[in-house]
């Protein structure tokens, strides 16, 4: 039986984690909800903007300007894949847009690992991150807790983002019925740009928040790739608060299975994942009848 300050810990790690996975797991919702794209390079976003936010970190030892510079660069490569790319097969079946946009993802990884090589790097915690908090009789240590409140912060914004402007009303009019916006004489193909550059820079965004709670190698985001679609499919497809949701149970999942034995916490994520699947196709949050 595990003591209750491990238990607590856990639970801790559970949200820190959970929260990040909620981050990252709303631009991909948000994409598929709207575009209908499969996106599997979201998890190479995540890996450019943990990279943009080390080298940036490295040269101006400001973790805020390191942040706004894995946000910015991802945006950036986000609509460039966009234009130049996604745009062709929307409409297009699922398995070419899995096709097209694993390859996308292989080449960033391929050129990240191609700039730093395959050397795992670490990015240190920023200065007013170090040491550890009190929590009762809980140690904790400070940046973790840090990244929690940055996490749910940021979520809070992405809400009134989609739920308090009119550029939320329409991505979320999209996500609905992208033929009616059309319809309405709104442009949907900018739209769509504005969504995939969000979804990218979320990812990368949450990959500068977890920099310096991991070891940085090139291949790191297929994990959270992973991680995300479980997320989505137990929160439900285009659903933020879903994404939330999801991205807090598959957390607690992973955290809290660690303590009996750290290598069943994939495997009890994708028993949740199934059961939900069984028992609520449309996910938690989901709308029924959403493909």
């Amino acid at each position: 039986m595990p003591s209750m300050p491990l238990l607590v810990s856990q639970v801790f790690n559970g949200l820190v984690s959970g929260l990040l996975l909620a981050l990252i797991s709303t631009g991909l919702t948000i994409i598929y909800g709207a575009l209908g794209v499969v996106n599997f390079a979201h998890g190479a976003m995540f890996v450019v903007g943990a990279y943009a936010g080390y080298v940036v970190f490295g040269l101006t030892q400001s973790f805020v300007i390191a942040l706004a510079a894995g946000a910015f660069v991802t945006l950036a490569v986000g609509l460039l894949i966009e234009r130049g790319l996604v745009r062709l097969f929307y409409g297009r079946p699922p398995e070419d847009q899995i096709l097209v946009t694993f390859g996308v993802a292989i080449i960033l990884v391929e050129i990240v690992r191609g700039i730093f090589g395959g050397v795992s790097l670490s990015m240190p915690p920023p200065e007013w991150g170090h040491g550890i908090a009190r929590i009762g009789s809980l140690v904790y240590p400070l940046y973790r807790l840090q990244t929690m409140f940055i996490s749910l912060a940021t979520l809070l914004v992405l809400y009134f983002v989609l739920y308090r402007t009119r550029l939320g009303l329409i991505v979320r009019a999209g996500i609905e019925d992208s033929l009616m916006v059309n319809i309405l004489g709104i442009n949907v193909k900018r739209i769509f740009l504005v969504v995939f550059g969000l979804g990218a820079m979320a990812a990368g965004y949450a990959g500068v928040i977890e920099a310096p709670l991991v070891t940085l190698a090139p291949d790191m985001g297929f994990r959270v790739l992973v991680d995300s679609f479980v997320v989505v499919v137990i929160g439900g497809v285009g659903s933020f608060p879903g994404a939330v949701i999801g991205g807090i149970i598959a957390g607690e999942i992973l955290s809290l299975t660690s303590i009996v034995n750290p290598a069943y916490s994939q495997v009890m994520l994708f028993v949740v994942m199934a059961l939900v699947l069984i028992f609520r196709p449309q996910g938690l949050m989901g709308l029924e009848g959403r493909e």
